[in-house]
């Protein structure tokens, strides 16, 4: 036997170094073993994504969108109750914002600077959201799902980490302006609408399909002001025998009960921001202290994307169910229900797909990749390298019984260009326990 040391030195270290080759070649880019968790950004520990939010559990818009923020939690322990998502457990963080923008650019940076969540998720408002995009960007948050329709998102140079979720408001305006032509030609046509990109953007859409000479009269209102009787006198003036409304739901059920009020009955065509019929239902009969409910609702027209929540044959809706039967009793089961739990189902694909220990730009190069599936929506979508925004396309619903009744085809469509049936947009198989 050779007992030289520099034999004996090399004997020694060969299996340890041996193993060390084999653990790098095993590891991902990040330096970990396959398989194995690490911290790998803010807010991703080897057992917990952590994620905030700014919601409006008070103020002008919380009646209906207060619950999004419980469905999506619930949703989310729904996933940690089966494994999580890589075997980590999704924390969420939502702060009230009051739908108030100041609010909102504050509790923002507490979200990003205190509680070091690893993105911002579905953060609700198109006035409030405004008020921290350009505060994520520099900081290089991803800014996932924004709860607003709003074109503005889809400014991939500008705000690289900013995505949509629902149709863009244009987008719907589009496909609802079509209906109207389709089905109320030659009526005389008037809008309300909220005075900021939500409504703005609504009516943009609208009047690309609606001629100019049958839209009769234009209003609009903010959230701080209640009284919308002088909007409704001038529409009624007008002649005005159908009225889109771009409308949050406080302001679609004050608008009806002030219309009915006033002996003013067109076809209202409502967006689906403010049409969810448990909503409204439950709004009208509170601010009429009982004395209107859910039967004043009755032939509204308005739009979606998600299946009906009346739809049992939708193993979606089914599993929703089962998941707010479980969670959160205590709520309706609604729109805005199976809108947080939707979006929610959405937010963990993604981190499915972003990897076991992602970055940041890890989450965003998965969306530009276009590598989420529709999940429950009826529509496909449409994220890219060159277009952060979401669904891109809405069907249109006649309100009867409480219940919204789909009509009609699936339309999808740009934000310019025309207005087409979509072919092959049935809603994919649901995964098993809808876990992604």
């Amino acid at each position: 036997m050779d007992s030289s040391p520099n034999r004996r030195l090399s004997r020694s270290w060969g299996t340890p170094l041996l193993a060390a080759v084999m653990l790098i070649a095993s590891c991902g880019g990040d330096g970990a073993p396959s398989g194995v968790n690490t911290a790998s950004a803010p807010g991703i520990s080897a057992t917990t994504i952590t994620v905030g939010s700014h919601q409006p559990l008070t103020g002008p818009a919380a009646p209906g969108y207060s619950e999004i923020s419980q469905a999506s939690n619930a949703y989310f322990r729904w996933v940690n109750d089966h494994g999580g998502v890589y075997g980590r457990q999704i924390k969420y963080l939502y702060e009230d914002d009051g739908y108030n923008p100041q609010t909102t650019s504050t509790v923002v940076r507490k979200l990003v600077l205190e509680d070091k969540v690893f993105a911002i998720f579905n953060g609700l408002g198109t006035p409030t959201h405004l008020a921290a995009v350009d505060y994520l960007t520099s900081e290089k948050v991803p800014d996932l799902f924004v709860a607003s329709g709003c074109d503005c998102w889809n400014q991939p140079a500008k705000y690289p980490q900013t995505f949509g979720w629902q149709p863009d408001y244009i987008i719907e305006g589009k496909v609802t302006g079509k209906y109207v032509n389709d089905n109320l030609s030659g009526q005389k046509v008037g809008y309300l609408y909220q005075d900021d990109d939500f409504g703005r953007g609504g009516v943009s859409g609208l009047d690309s399909q609606i001629s100019s000479g049958n839209i009769v009269s234009r209003e609009k209102y903010v959230p701080t002001n209640t009284d919308v009787g002088p909007q409704l006198a001038a529409l009624q003036q007008a002649g005005a025998t159908v009225v889109v409304l771009y409308t949050i739901p406080a302001f679609t059920a004050i608008t009806l009960l002030t219309a009915a009020g006033m002996h003013y009955n067109p076809t209202w065509v409502v967006s689906s921001v403010g049409a969810d019929p448990t909503t409204l239902g439950g709004l009208l009969l509170s601010y009429s202290n009982g004395a209107v409910g859910a039967q004043a609702i009755n032939g509204v027209v308005t739009s979606g994307y998600l299946p009906a929540t009346s739809d049992t044959s939708s193993d979606w809706v089914v599993l929703f169910r089962q998941i707010h039967d479980k969670y959160i009793a205590s709520l309706p089961f609604d729109g805005n229900v199976e809108y947080g739990m939707a979006v929610a189902y959405s937010f963990a694909q993604l981190m499915k797909k972003a990897g076991r220990n992602p970055s940041r730009q890890d989450v965003v190069n998965a969306l530009e990749k276009g590598q989420l599936d529709q999940g429950p929506g009826l529509v496909p979508f449409g994220f890219s390298s060159s277009n952060h925004l979401g669904y891109q396309g809405v069907r249109m619903a006649v309100i009867q019984d409480g219940a919204a009744q789909y009509t009609g085809a699936v339309y999808t469509a740009a934000t310019s260009g025309s207005v087409t049936p979509c072919s092959g947009c049935a809603s994919k198989t649901m995964p098993a326990n809808g876990m992604p």
